[in-house]
């Protein structure tokens, strides 16, 4: 069936909330639980306080846009949100931000972190170096590869590493806080806070970390032309995904309290996540279950690069952008927009490079212009949302108060704190460093827009 978009109605309700858990659990979970109990210092409650107003941030937004979903069905959701909301400039403004910032900085750091777990377990000393750039890069195209070649392989793909990746969160999640309880680890961890956190707001940078670990949910939208009875199953799997997420979240962190100390965790990094394992089913179960988790990473990448494969279509589709003849083309045997699936791998190339330059190899390279481009695209796009929510409320004809005015006004005080954390978290010179980047990337879209 053809929905008139170029586009076939291939998924349904069960593919649709496997992508919503499936592109946030992964690497987030690993790869941010040591962030923020770095960031509180330690101090075990205030980290999963952390965790549940990120979760809350992002449930307040998910049902949000799910009421939008029961209204609006075209061709890429959130994009189609920005421009029924609040005009077709800021619609094309949305969709060239998700392209050429929002999906190509968080799939490049998902390659990275997916190559970099896949070092821990085989051993290597160096996991930061040209073996990693390497085994992410060769990730990103398999990615691609995937979603360009077979979207329906791709989509039982995000089914199966869907179920994969909670086995080992569960596990932990009650093993170890099992474990912790009978050992009094986990009583430990909960009243000792290791270090006195002297710089910045520990909270918000908690809360900021928070938002990578649990952002990718939206990125389920871009697939609504395609999914079937999109204004019922869309909602569903938005809020009954999200809802899922936070609890997975905040009692696997509790699990990893149960296992080791939170010094160990801190002091560790991504090799924390395995010795938590480890102590728990033992170095060969604990390595098993570690692929497990590069399986999760690698589901949650597949995800990422779904949207980012329909990031040019999405416009061309609108009939907006550059060569918009070319990227709106549908391969007839795949299903898929293979042009705009093209540039979407180079551009996430280039984000890929750039996080290596600036966060891997010190500011020698790049000088002054770094910054974290795992966390701020996502805080951008918080603000983005404010708009649509305000405009939201301005033209929703819903009768019922909760659903016009109390949750887009809760989802957008959501996102003006999370903006607000974000200045405590980086600094206002790494945020406005990537405002001014991010300003020029959005300068040459609106060229492209007058153009046409």
């Amino acid at each position: 069936m053809d929905n008139g978009s170029g586009l076939e109605k291939k998924y349904g309700l069960l593919t649709a909330i496997a992508m919503v858990v499936g592109i946030v659990i992964g690497s987030g979970v690993f790869f941010k639980a040591e962030k923020i109990l770095a960031a509180t210092g330690g101090n075990l409650p205030m980290g999963i306080i952390a965790w549940v107003v990120g979760g809350a941030i992002m449930v307040a937004c998910a049902y949000s846009f799910a009421l939008m979903a029961t209204k609006y069905e075209y061709v890429n959701g959130i994009v189609d949100y920005a421009e029924v909301t609040t005009g077709k400039k800021y619609g094309y403004a949305f969709a060239w931000f998700l392209t050429f910032i929002y999906y190509p900085c968080i799939t490049s750091v998902l390659a990275w972190v997916s190559a970099r777990y896949t070092l821990v377990l085989l051993g290597v000393p160096d996991i930061t170096g040209g073996e990693c750039m390497a085994l992410a890069a060769l990730y990103m195209i398999a990615s691609y590869a995937l979603n360009a070649l077979s979207p329906v392989l791709s989509g039982k793909f995000q089914v199966s590493t869907t179920v994969i990746k909670l086995i080992p969160l569960l596990l932990m999640a009650v093993i170890g806080t099992i474990r912790g309880l009978s050992t009094g680890l986990l009583v430990e961890n909960f009243t000792t806070v290791a270090t006195t956190v002297t710089h910045g707001n520990p909270f918000f940078a908690a809360v900021v970390a928070s938002a990578f670990a649990y952002e990718g949910w939206i990125i389920a939208t871009s697939i609504n032309s395609e999914l079937k009875d999109a204004k019922k199953n869309l909602p569903i799997a938005l809020v009954l995904g999200t809802l899922i997420i936070v609890a997975v979240y905040v009692l696997y962190y509790i699990g990893l309290a149960g296992a080791v100390e939170n010094s160990v965790m801190m002091a560790n990094g991504e090799t924390g996540a395995r010795i938590a394992f480890e102590t728990i089913f033992t170095k060969v179960g604990g390595s098993a279950l570690f692929v497990f988790v590069i399986i999760s990473c690698l589901g949650t990448l597949n995800g990422l690069m779904l949207g980012q494969t329909r990031g040019m279509y999405s416009l061309a589709a609108r009939g907006e952008g550059p060569k918009s003849e070319m990227f709106s083309q549908v391969d007839k045997t795949t299903n898929m927009p293979n042009n705009s699936a093209v540039i979407g791998l180079l551009i996430c190339a280039f984000w890929l490079t750039y996080f290596h330059w600036a966060n891997l190899s010190g500011a020698g390279l790049l000088g002054p212009f770094c910054f974290d481009s795992s966390e701020l695209p996502i805080v951008a796009v918080y603000a983005m949302y404010i708009p649509i929510f305000i405009n939201f409320m301005r033209i929703s004809d819903d009768p019922n108060p909760l659903k016009k005015y109390f949750a887009p006004l809760f989802a957008s005080a959501g996102c003006v704190f999370m903006v607000i954390s974000a200045f405590y978290a980086h600094g206002a010179a790494a945020v406005f460093l990537f405002l001014l980047v991010g300003a020029i990337i959005m300068a040459a879209g609106a060229l492209c827009y007058k153009k046409k």
